[in-house]
C-alpha cells in the first residue's frame, strides 16, 4: 500500500518538474507517461490560475495529486467536483479511494456506497471491509468480484494484505503469464517471495522491472529492503544510492530515509522515524526495535500498547515487548498477552514453517516453561542462526533449563555481544554452565575480573552455593570465605566451613591436589569460630602425616 505523502518532498520535486525543460514545456501527456506526477501538478495548477475554470482540468489535477501521493488535496479536488451541476457520480468512489489511502477506512466506505454500483465501488467496499475487521462484509464483496484484470489483482492484494503470499503470488504470476506488458506484476511477485524468504526469486523479479524503469524508488527501496534481509547491509545501502543518478534530492523520499535509518543500525532514528509514524506501518515497529536496543523498554511500550496488530511482524513485535515488559514489572497480564502473540504467528498456516513462525512458538513455550518442547522448535531453525547473538542467548538458556549444560556453555560464549556479555543474567548463567561442566576455576576467574557491585556479589552466591552442591569444595570455600567478610552471617560460616572439611575429605580420597589445603588454613587462621579451630588442627594434622608444611 502507497501510503499517503510517502513521496519525495512536493516542494522540490514541483520545481524540479515545472525546469525540467528551458526550451520547451512539455504537454500533460508527456508528463504522464514519464509518471511525472509533480511537472503535471505544476503545468496543471499553471493552467487553473491563468485559465477559466474546467472540469477536465480538475480530474486531470486530483488525478496527478492522487498518484504523486497527496491524496488529501486530491480528496479537496473531488469533493470540488461533486458541488457542480449535474456532477459524474464516480467521482465519490474516486474520492473514497483518496480516503482509504489516508487511513480513513470508515469514511472511506460511506463516501464509496454515494457511488454508482460498478466493478471499482465493489473493490473499494471489499478492501474497506478487510480494514475495518468486518469479515462478513468481506466474503460478501469477495463474491462479487470477476474474472476481469482489475478484480484479480484486486483479490491478490488481499491475499498478501492477508498474509497469504503464496496465493498472491499465483494470481499475479498467472496475471503476468497473460499480460506482460504489465511489467509492475514483477514487483509485486517480488514483494510476496520476498515475504516467503525466497530472496533470490525476489531480487530476480526486481531486477526485470528494474531493467525498464531504473528510477523507480518504490522498485529500488524493495530491492535494498530484500537485501538486507539477505544479510547484505553494504549491498541494500549500495542499491539506495542508485536512485542518485536519477535524482539529486532522492534522500528527500521518506521511504528512501526510513530504510536508510534500518540499514544503518538505527542511525538517527528519532529524527526520521517519528514523523513517519502514521505514514508508514513500518516506521512505528523500527522504532520500537530501535528503543528495544537502547534498553528503553518504556518507551518501546509506549508504541505498542495501543496497536491492534495485523500482520506477523506486528504480532512479534507485540508480543516482544509486552514479553519484556511483563518480566520487568511481574505482570503475568502481559506475559499472558506475549504468549497469545506468538502463538498466532507459530500456528498460523502461513507462518508455522518460517524461521520467525518456529521462533514464535519457542518463545510461547518458553513463557509456557515447557523448555524441552522449546528445544524441538529452536533445534529445527539452528543451522539457520548459528551466528545470530539474540538466537544463541535463547538456545543456551534452554539448554541450560533442560540440564545440557555443555551445549549450553558453547552457545552462550558464540555470543559476541558486548551488551548480552555485561548483562548479569549471562554472566550468572555462564558461571552455572561452567562450574556444571567442571570448570569451577573459569567461573572464579570470572569473579576475579569483575570490580565490586551487585553483579560481582549476586555471583559470588551462585559460585558458592553451585559450587558447594558439584562438590568443587575448594572454590566454594574461597567464595564463602569472600561472602563472610563482606557480611559476617552464619549461614556464610556453616558454608564455608563445610566446604572447608569438603575439601579436606576430596585431598583425603585423592581428588584434589594437597596444595588445596594451603588456601584452607589460610582462611580458617583468620576465622573468628570456636568450630575454625577444630577443624584447622584437623587439617593440619593431615598435612603434618602427610609432610606438608603450612
Amino acid at each position: 500500500m502507497i501510503l499517503s505523502k510517502s513521496r519525495v518532498q512536493a516542494s522540490k520535486a514541483v520545481d524540479q518538474g515545472a525546469n525540467k525543460s528551458k526550451n520547451r514545456v512539455p504537454d500533460l501527456e508527456t508528463f504522464l507517461e514519464k509518471r511525472d506526477y509533480a511537472g503535471a501538478i505544476a503545468l496543471l495548477n499553471f493552467k487553473r490560475r491563468t485559465a477559466e475554470r474546467d472540469p477536465k482540468t480538475l480530474e486531470w489535477l486530483a488525478y496527478a495529486y492522487y498518484h504523486f501521493g497527496e491524496h488529501d488535496k486530491a480528496l479537496k479536488i473531488y469533493k470540488e467536483l461533486l458541488q457542480d451541476e449535474d456532477p459524474d457520480p464516480l467521482h465519490y468512489c474516486y474520492g473514497a479511494a483518496c480516503l482509504y489511502y489516508m487511513g480513513l477506512h470508515s469514511k472511506a466506505e460511506q463516501m464509496a456506497l454515494e457511488g454508482p454500483k460498478c466493478a471499482l465501488q465493489t473493490r473499494l467496499l471489499f478492501h474497506c471491509a478487510h480494514k475495518l475487521g468486518d469479515e462478513t462484509k468481506l466474503m460478501h464483496y469477495h463474491q462479487q468480484l470477476t474474472e476481469s484484470d482489475e478484480d484479480q489483482l484486486s483479490l491478490a492484494s488481499m491475499h498478501f494484505l492477508r498474509s497469504h503470499f503464496q496465493e498472491a503470488a499465483d494470481v499475479y504470476k498467472q496475471a503476468l503469464l497473460e499480460k506482460q506488458e504489465y511489467l509492475a506484476l514483477n514487483v509485486y511477485i517480488a514483494l510476496c517471495y520476498s515475504k516467503l524468504d525466497f530472496h533470490d526469486i525476489s531480487v530476480e523479479m526486481l531486477d526485470n522491472y528494474l531493467a525498464s524503469f531504473p528510477d523507480s524508488a518504490l522498485a529500488v527501496n524493495i530491492k535494498a529492503a530484500v537485501l538486507f534481509k539477505w544479510n547484505n547491509a553494504e549491498a541494500a545501502e549500495a542499491t539506495l544510492k542508485s536512485l542518485e543518478a536519477h535524482s539529486s534530492s532522492y534522500m528527500d523520499n521518506d521511504l528512501v530515509r526510513h530504510n536508510s535509518v534500518v540499514f544503518r543500525n538505527g542511525e538517527n532514528a528519532l529524527q526520521v522515524l517519528l514523523p513517519l509514524l502514521d505514514l508508514a506501518p513500518e516506521a512505528r515497529l523500527n522504532l520500537v526495535i530501535y528503543h528495544l536496543r537502547a534498553g528503553s523498554l518504556e518507551e518501546a511500550f509506549k508504541l505498542v500498547k495501543d496497536l491492534q496488530p495485523a500482520t506477523p511482524q506486528e504480532y512479534i513485535i507485540k508480543g516482544v515487548v509486552h514479553a519484556a515488559w511483563g518480566q520487568q514489572t511481574d505482570s503475568a497480564e502481559h506475559l499472558k498477552l506475549a504468549q497469545q502473540c506468538f502463538h498466532l504467528v507459530g500456528s498460523s498456516q502461513s507462518e508455522c514453517d518460517t524461521i520467525p513462525g518456529r521462533q514464535c512458538m519457542a518463545s510461547c513455550l518458553f513463557l509456557q516453561h515447557q523448555y524441552d518442547d522449546v528445544m524441538v522448535y529452536l533445534s529445527s531453525i539452528k543451522e539457520h542462526l548459528k551466528a545470530d547473538n539474540d538466537f544463541n542467548w535463547n538456545l543456551g538458556l534452554t539448554l541450560a533449563l533442560t540440564g545440557n549444560f555443555s551445549d549450553a556453555e558453547d552457545a552462550l560464549l558464540a555470543i559476541q555481544q558486548d551488551g548480552y556479555r555485561a548483562d548479569s543474567t549471562y554472566i550468572l548463567w555462564l558461571a552455572r554452565c561452567l562450574i556444571m561442566n567442571g570448570k569451577p576455576q573459569s567461573a572464579w576467574e570470572m569473579y576475579m575480573r569483575m570490580g565490586t557491585s551487585d553483579k560481582s556479589f549476586n555471583l559470588l552466591q551462585l559460585i558458592a552455593n553451585d559450587c558447594y552442591k558439584q562438590g568443587h569444595f575448594l572454590f566454594a570455600a574461597h567464595a564463602f570465605d569472600v561472602l563472610e567478610r563482606l557480611d559476617p552471617s552464619a549461614d556464610y560460616w556453616e558454608g564455608k566451613q563445610g566446604a572447608c572439611i569438603g575439601t579436606l575429605q576430596l585431598v583425603i580420597a585423592g581428588k584434589e591436589a594437597p596444595e588445596a589445603l594451603r588456601d584452607v588454613v589460610e582462611m580458617l587462621e583468620t576465622a573468628a569460630h570456636q568450630n575454625a579451630e577444630l577443624i584447622l588442627r584437623a587439617v593440619q594434622k593431615w598435612g603434618l602425616e602427610n609432610g606438608m608444611r603450612f
